[in-house]
């Protein structure tokens, strides 16, 4: 039976306590494929709030801490779609989409849309999301259900059942 790799956090003690651990979701013949979600997020607390946000959705989520590691998970995987914190170390998020954007036009990945995550809502800030191949800009704090309102647009989830 095939399993997926889902991240979930720590809750208590442990080696890793506090990050998020993968886990494993089996899936019974004749159920469909989970939603893969790519998270590229650099704070802690943030991740392990849309990791679990995400988990309680039924999607499965990866996790990339900086640009740099989101294109290579997006290269060996390509996610559903890519949730995308704008201001990172090393490569942040408005270049890493401009680059994903790239390899997509150039045939190397496939489409997918790339959703911004950001504490910034300005127009300005909407406007350079866009600009760099963002399909929307979502504002952090993250609510459970805008997050997951916007995700159904975008994804097929599964049921809250």
């Amino acid at each position: 039976m095939p399993t997926l790799p889902v991240f979930l956090s720590t809750a208590h003690g442990g080696a890793g306590a506090g990050e998020p651990q993968p886990g494993t979701i089996e899936m019974t013949p004749g159920q469909h494929r989970l939603p893969q979600v790519l998270l590229v997020e650099d704070n802690h607390i943030n991740q392990v709030v849309a990791l679990e946000f995400l988990a309680l959705m039924g999607v499965e989520a990866r996790l990339a801490k900086n640009g740099h590691e989101a294109l290579a998970a997006c290269k060996e995987a390509a996610p559903d779609l890519v949730l995308m914190d704008i201001q990172m170390p090393g490569m942040d998020g408005l270049e890493c989409a401009r680059q994903l954007r790239a390899q997509q036009r150039g045939g190397q990945l496939p489409s997918f849309p790339i959703l911004a995550l950001t504490a910034h809502a300005l127009d300005a800030d909407v406007a350079a999301s866009m600009e760099a191949g963002m399909d929307e800009h979502l504002t952090k704090p993250l609510d459970f259900v805008a997050l997951r309102t916007r995700l159904q647009r975008w994804l097929k989830l599964p049921d809250p059942s």
